[in-house]
């Protein structure tokens, strides 16, 4: 019997880099196997600097693939920046869904019909399957490491998990 496929993502910087900085993106690799990024989403990891979570980031290149994509359209261009404006049309041409937190960026994927995610449901997903127990310590540990998430975005998070 085999295993159900996963499905394709891609993902904006903004969470590759949370996730890295806390030591816990190989979350993404149990969770999808693989994730797609654009050009200039992997320019904005800057793996070969001394950065937190570079080392990880530069590890996770096995399995984070980089792809070329279409220029994205002058009005992403103009709404968002380059990173989350190539996440959104890389998505698109894959039909696949997009790992974002940024707000204008899911704003601007939701107008696109990109299906979005954030952070606080990969937290949520890894819970489900088993691969964390809590979700609790993950967040606390990406506020820690200086990732916005706001109160109560952190306590609907924690109620999705079940958690207080």
């Amino acid at each position: 019997m085999s295993s159900p496929k996963t499905p394709l993502i891609v993902a904006d910087a903004g969470p590759l880099i949370a996730l890295a900085k806390t030591g816990s993106l190989d979350l993404l690799k149990n969770l999808f196997g693989e994730v797609l990024i654009p050009i200039a989403v992997h320019k904005e990891l800057h793996i070969d600097s001394s950065r937190p979570g570079s080392v990880a980031l530069s590890k996770a290149m096995t399995w984070i693939r980089v792809e070329e994509t279409k220029e994205p359209s002058k009005y992403l261009l103009y709404s968002i920046d380059r990173g989350e404006a190539e996440a959104i049309t890389l998505a698109l041409k894959k039909n696949a869904s997009l790992l974002i937190d940024e707000t204008r960026g899911r704003i601007a994927a939701r107008n696109a019909g990109v299906q979005i995610f954030g952070t606080g449901a990969v937290l949520i997903r890894a819970k489900e399957k088993r691969i964390i127990s809590a979700v609790k310590p993950y967040l606390n540990a990406l506020c820690n490491a200086g990732y916005r998430i706001s109160k109560p975005l952190q306590k609907e998070i924690l109620h999705r998990a079940g958690e207080k």
